[in-house]
């Protein structure tokens, strides 16, 4: 296997200039880069990337944190992630913690001990403490560390009102809310003036809030039966893609029809939104500028590039499907 000195010799030059083609550091004449870059393809020379690494103190690696990959919001992150990553020449990591604070504690200890430049999180188990004592550079998913740690998320604010002036133009009477509220989450926002507003008009709103850490199919499958079996007279349902279509769908089944007995709004707008009959109305998250962004957050900060805010809010879009009457969303209720 050719050395770093093989490659040196063949091109005639010095350990130290072929080190600088490969590391893409220091001035090296054209003619002599393609001396080099000729004798290492000749001689089949892989660079260490250990030893690359530690010359650059970096590894190009960075740990993306997300609770649940079976989850279609978070496999959706993930994905766009390491594209968006691999795009700006990194590598992801991608650290599945399941809604468990041990398994997350676990991988971010692991990540934190000199394995990669920095860390981008969207799960949220854990005290912010932990985050907030960490060396490496964090970027956290919709949730708020505090200043220390900058927050990239979607204007839930926004979100909700949206929602809820669709609930009240369809003119509904009682509204089933399916919640997940977890500490410092940004998400909480949504909840919060979705309920504030319906409340401001007379609409009842039935809270079903469940445990926030849970995002497996089955948990949103009993949640629905649960809401279905004790609550009557439901006539609009708000919750992210999963339990609402859960609950649709066991509504349906029982004889409910959409939209004329049951009004549905989705949160997130996941692709299987627009697979089911009939196609959802829902609140869209624009995923990929959220993994655009985070990426991008950083690598600013480990780079050193540019200046970084503390938060960054990224729109949301409204998508009219069938499970709504169209309705004009101007804001005034």
């Amino acid at each position: 296997m050719a050395s770093i000195r093989d490659v040196a010799q063949k091109a005639g030059v010095g350990v130290g200039t072929v080190s600088r083609v490969i590391n893409g550091s220091g001035y090296v004449a054209e003619d002599t880069k393609k001396k080099i870059e000729q004798a290492i393809e000749e001689l089949k020379y892989t660079p260490n990337e250990l030893a690359r690494n530690l010359f650059k103190n970096r590894t190009g690696i960075i740990g993306v944190l997300v609770p649940d990959l079976d989850h279609p919001f978070f496999s959706c992150f993930a994905r766009e992630t390491e594209i968006a990553l691999y795009n700006k020449g990194y590598k992801a990591m991608i650290c599945n913690t399941i809604g468990s604070s041990n398994r997350e504690l676990d991988y971010l200890n692991m990540l934190d001990r000199n394995m990669v430049d920095g860390i981008i999180t969207g799960s949220h188990t854990l005290h912010v403490d932990e985050y907030r004592k960490r060396k490496h550079t964090i970027v956290s998913l919709d949730q708020d560390f505090g200043p220390e740690i900058p927050m990239v998320g979607s204007d839930h604010i926004y979100g909700g009102t949206l929602a809820a002036e669709i609930m009240i133009k369809n003119k509904c009477r009682k509204v089933l809310h399916i919640t997940g509220v977890a500490p410092n989450v940004a998400a909480n926002n949504r909840h919060a003036i979705f309920e504030s507003i319906l409340a401001e008009h007379g609409i009842e709103v039935v809270d079903l809030m469940m445990e926030w850490n849970k995002f497996d199919h089955q948990s949103y499958w009993e949640a629905a039966e649960s809401a279905l079996r004790k609550c009557d007279g439901i006539d609009g349902v708000f919750a992210a893609d999963q339990p609402a279509l859960c609950y649709m769908h066991l509504a349906m089944k029982a004889g409910k029809r959409v939209p004329e007995d049951l009004k549905v709004v989705t949160y997130d707008g996941m692709d299987i939104t627009r697979l089911c009959y009939p196609e959802v109305t829902c609140i869209d998250q624009n995923v990929k500028f959220l993994a655009n962004t985070c990426t991008d957050t950083v690598i600013n900060l480990i780079e050193g590039r540019e200046r970084v805010p503390q938060k960054q809010i990224i729109a949301v879009e409204f998508h009219q499907g069938g499970t709504t009457y169209p309705v004009e969303l101007n804001g005034i209720f």
